[in-house]
């Protein structure tokens, strides 16, 4: 059945882990939304450049200055050398957070979907019946407000830096631009450096290990406190006790300002996640004699 439910935020989120929806199998209702922004985005660029044309149109014209943006940005960061292997992946990135960080401030999504309605409760295990499933399961949420959609970027963003940097350095030049010395040493002063130099190293491999997890929790945790903030002051009404037609008008106006925040907050995030990327391909893939 289909619910326009009030819910809880923790609830209307459905959790860390997405449930999936019923009749759909394991297709939860984050993928739903990475599929649809996914197709969405290739639709239209497929229109904006299907008819390519001396003169563009509109929406060739806004495609041409993004991409032109985007890669003088990455050029700007990783250099010239190392921009036309790493933008592809950089601009995906980039357009699919934003895309899917927008996405999730539309109406209905988060709040329209499978089970039975919710009052607002606290944030506990409520929200799951005496089975241990879940009572309501949104239609649709944002993407990267899921650990697994976050997770998954993030490890593959770290296996193209890894082959970026073999590619770039070899595999002797990765390990001796993270064990070796650094600053052209040479004589006794380099040995007697050596051992500062491995363990700075190792300390190094250790931060390279917890990058995923820290790129996609950084970006979990920014799109999911906003999806609960909304849930939050869309509900503020009726929590404090505002009469009913007021509690209605509060449902919409309450939340309004912070619509124009999580704009700025999903774009901001899109921009970080990238530009970390870019930063990390450029300390791995850049050479000793350039430092």
């Amino acid at each position: 059945m289909v619910s326009f439910a009030t819910i809880s935020p923790l609830l209307a989120a459905g959790g860390i882990n997405a449930p999936a929806i019923p009749a759909l199998g394991w297709i939860s209702n984050s993928i739903v939304v990475a599929v649809i922004v996914t197709v969405g985005v290739l639709a239209f660029t497929r229109m904006a450049t299907k008819r390519m044309e001396l003169i563009p149109g509109p929406r060739q014209n806004f495609v041409e200055y993004l991409i032109e943006f985007l890669y003088g940005q990455v050029e700007g960061i990783v250099g010239k050398h190392v921009a036309p292997k790493a933008f592809p992946l950089l601009a995906t990135v980039f357009i699919f957070i934003l895309a899917s960080n927008w996405f999730g401030l539309l109406p209905g999504v988060g709040t329209v979907g499978f089970g039975q309605s919710i009052g607002p409760v606290s944030v506990d295990p409520s929200f799951k019946d005496e089975a241990g499933n879940y009572t309501f399961v949104p239609l649709l949420r944002p993407a990267t407000a899921d650990l697994n959609m976050t997770l998954a970027l993030a490890v593959v963003f770290m296996a193209v830096w890894f082959w970026l940097s073999i590619r770039e350095l070899g595999v002797w030049g990765t390990l001796v631009h993270i064990f070796g010395p650094k600053g052209g040493l040479h004589g006794a002063l380099k040995y007697m450096l050596m051992p500062i130099f491995m363990f700075v190293g190792v300390v190094e491999v250790v931060s390279i290990v917890f990058r995923p997890m820290s790129l996609s929790l950084r970006l979990l945790g920014n799109i999911f406190a906003g999806e609960t903030l909304l849930h939050t002051m869309a509900h503020l009404g009726e929590k404090i006790g505002l009469p009913g037609w007021v509690a209605a008008i509060s449902a919409v106006v309450f939340p309004l300002p912070f619509y124009f925040m999580e704009i700025l907050v999903g774009a901001l995030q899109a921009t970080v996640f990238s530009l970390l990327c870019a930063v990390y391909i450029k300390l791995a893939t850049t050479h000793d004699e350039e430092h």
